[in-house]
């Protein structure tokens, strides 16, 4: 069942999750973290999204897929709500996010290369002789 959006409304939890490819569990912790306002409430007690809501979930599931922090998108949240501001701090958030980015990049590569090492060092021998294995273990264990 395809759901087409922009001809409803209101929304219930189970359609913006649809929509948006979010669990709906992931919906309330969102509401509850305030970073989605509550809904409104039908009669029934049952939570009444609008187009509002599926437009802010979908910029924090942008984010998200982009690794900013639950702080992060907070923040970004609210410089997006004050649409005349400069955009300064929001290059600054997203700068400050890319060079986390690198980090983590550069730890992977370091990583890599280490990986690389120990599998080229490697014999094939007995366990007893693995150079991975005894890399890995602490300093006691390899003298013995």
């Amino acid at each position: 069942m395809e759901l087409t959006i922009s001809k409803i409304s209101v929304l219930t939890i189970g359609m913006l999750a649809r929509a948006t490819g979010t669990k709906v569990e992931t919906i309330r912790f969102y509401e509850r973290n305030g970073l989605l306002p509550a809904p409104a409430r039908t009669n029934g007690n049952y939570r009444s999204y609008e187009r509002s809501h599926l437009d802010r979930l979908i910029f924090i599931r942008r984010a998200r897929d982009l690794g900013f922090s639950l702080d992060r998108i907070r923040r970004l949240l609210a410089l997006s709500d004050d649409r005349e501001q400069s955009c300064e701090a929001v290059d600054v958030l997203a700068r400050q996010h890319l060079a986390e980015v690198q980090a983590k990049i550069d730890d992977l590569r370091a990583m890599q290369r280490e990986l690389d090492c120990l599998l080229d060092q490697c014999r094939c021998g007995t366990v007893a002789d693995c150079r991975i294995i005894g890399t890995l273990s602490p300093k006691s264990e390899r003298s013995t």
